[in-house]
């Protein structure tokens, strides 16, 4: 029983993007071309170029800015402004999420690969905001990303969650490889599940999911 499963659970961590909306809404792929375009300026290459740096990036160092932090030293404020310049229209509020996830028991919070400031836009388009006792952006951790478990730990730490009492919510599998051998739960929110040993539970429905942990 899935609720059983949770029942210790105190600290309960959300990504963000493609987490707290659902992935169809394709709110990323505005970013996405944001940092191709900011990639082309930067570093004077076409967008074909620009487009395959993005992508090598992202798989290499966890997300695009650190792989530019460590191979151009490029001011990570600047960019992390710039990207998130988008339209919030295509997110609407979720009542039924924000019930659910204010009624679970203990300190919630948003961790995010994103900035803070983007991700309250996010959670304010979705009628989040009051759900979340705390947003967390990679400048908490040092611009370091997730999966890197050392960014893991720095916002862990700062948020004071004790791992072996948490829960992490994440769409990026890769993402809960850290959280799991730091003795969290750990949820997959997406489409297809993936049979990776560090994904203890999958869902492609989090008001659903959250509800038979409520059960």
């Amino acid at each position: 029983m899935i609720a059983a499963r949770f029942s210790h659970v105190r600290h309960w961590v959300f990504d963000l993007d493609n987490t707290l909306y659902p992935p169809e809404v394709r709110l990323f792929d505005q970013i996405e071309q944001r940092m191709t375009d900011w990639v082309m300026n930067a570093l004077d290459v076409d967008r074909e170029r620009a487009n395959h740096l993005r992508k090598h990036y992202w798989h290499e160092f966890g997300t695009t800015l650190a792989g530019l932090m460590a191979e151009h030293k490029i001011d990570a404020d600047a960019y992390l402004e710039d990207v998130h310049d988008i339209s919030f229209d295509a997110l609407s509020p979720d009542a039924e999420l924000n019930a659910l996830i204010s009624d679970l028991p203990g300190r919630k919070i948003v961790y995010t690969n994103g900035s803070r400031p983007y991700a309250e836009n996010v959670l304010r388009s979705r009628g989040l905001s009051d759900a979340f006792d705390a947003v967390y952006g990679v400048e908490h951790a040092g611009f370091r990303p997730k999966p890197e478990r050392a960014a893991f730990e720095t916002v862990f730490g700062a948020d004071g969650i004790h791992p072996g009492t948490g829960a992490m919510f994440e769409d990026d599998a890769r993402n809960l490889a850290a959280p799991f051998a730091m003795g969290m739960r750990t949820v997959h929110v997406a489409p297809e599940p993936q049979p990776e040993e560090h994904i203890e539970h999958h869902t492609d429905d989090l008001s659903d999911f959250l509800k038979q942990v409520l059960a």
